[in-house]
């Protein structure tokens, strides 16, 4: 009878103990090898490995959680999965976190604070060892629940400077401000700023803009069109079409999103709209397709992929006991300048 059958009989599972027995180590060495810990030495970690794909061993999440009292996932909460920017934050953090042997609950919130809170009571009941959320502007019982929950948590998208809050992110006001700041610096004066959806990040960016253009003595509330229906190319083609027939006339606009931006430039190209000669057009966050408009779109270039990974390895470090070098960690933006502008 081999070690496999022998454990199954006596148990009906292959358990920790079971692969601790055929590596001849210790279950808590077991445990922190499969979890990928790196005190663990390699030869260890590769005994440990061998012995638990002989055995066909998988550990139970549900024994992990009630040992350590937390699980072995990770929540994560974002507002949408059908925009590139949270589909590249979500796989680079992953591929971080399943490295150290934990796996990813995904809940999506739509833009809803009410979405979100009701998610994060549903995921707390399963212990999950960490929380990734999007932005800083939880609701009071989203926050409190995350408080008194003594669970790791991580803010991405955003910086920081409040006691006690960990984010991974970039300053949206300022990447707002980096673009419209450029705009000036080509001439344009009569500067709309075109958003959708108006979350909070997207509020950040128009406060970059609206700080530049009244400091160059140049702001008007009739140049902001907001708009909270969902980004879209056929809402950008829209607000192109009614921005155009301003009087007087603006000679930029600032879109919030690409796919607005990319929207537009189709538009104008429709509409016979010269750009950047009659309408300089910008757009935010370089998705896909942007380089191959015509003429390529200006936009700034958000780090989803490094601020998932930072994220997932700064909520590593606070799962494992650790204190991040730094509470708030910035890493930046990078304004693309091409021929839409």
């Amino acid at each position: 009878m081999n070690d496999k059958q022998s454990s199954r009989r006596a148990s009906g599972r292959v358990t920790l103990a079971d692969v601790a027995r055929v590596a001849g180590v210790s279950p808590i060495t077991v445990s922190r090898a499969l979890r990928g810990e790196r005190a663990v030495a390699p030869e260890l970690v590769a005994r440990v490995k061998e012995a638990a794909g002989r055995l066909g061993y998988v550990p139970d999440p549900a024994a992990r959680a009630l040992a350590s009292r937390s699980g072995s996932h990770v929540a994560v909460l974002v507002p949408l999965l059908s925009n590139a920017l949270f589909v590249d934050l979500i796989e680079a953090a992953q591929s971080v976190l399943r490295a150290a042997g934990y796996q990813m609950l995904i809940g999506i919130t739509n833009y809803r604070d009410s979405e979100e809170e009701q998610l994060l009571r549903e995921q707390l009941p399963h212990r999950p060892a960490g929380l990734i959320v999007t932005g800083l502007q939880q609701n009071k019982a989203t926050r409190a629940m995350i408080e008194a929950s003594g669970i790791p948590c991580v803010h991405a998208m955003e910086t920081t400077t409040e006691p006690g809050i960990h984010a991974v992110g970039f300053s949206q006001r300022e990447a707002g401000a980096a673009l419209t700041r450029h705009l000036l610096a080509r001439g344009r004066r009569r500067i709309a700023f075109a958003a959708a959806q108006l979350d909070p990040r997207t509020m950040s960016r128009r406060e970059g803009w609206q700080r530049e253009m009244a400091a160059a003595g140049l702001h008007s509330p009739a140049l902001e069109w907001l708009n909270a229906s969902p980004s879209s190319p056929a809402l950008g083609a829209a607000m192109l079409e009614q921005i155009a027939g301003m009087q007087p006339a603006v000679d930029a606009i600032f879109f919030n999103n690409d796919d607005l931006a990319q929207g537009a430039l189709l538009a104008a190209l429709r509409l016979g709209i010269a750009v950047p000669e009659q309408i300089a057009i910008v757009g935010f966050n370089d998705l896909v397709g942007s380089d191959q408009m015509v003429p390529s779109l200006t936009t700034v270039r958000t780090p989803r992929r490094e601020i998932g990974e930072a994220a997932a390895q700064m909520l590593l470090a606070l799962m494992r006991g650790g204190r991040p070098a730094k509470s708030s960690v910035d890493v930046g933006f990078e304004l693309v300048v091409r021929d839409s502008s």
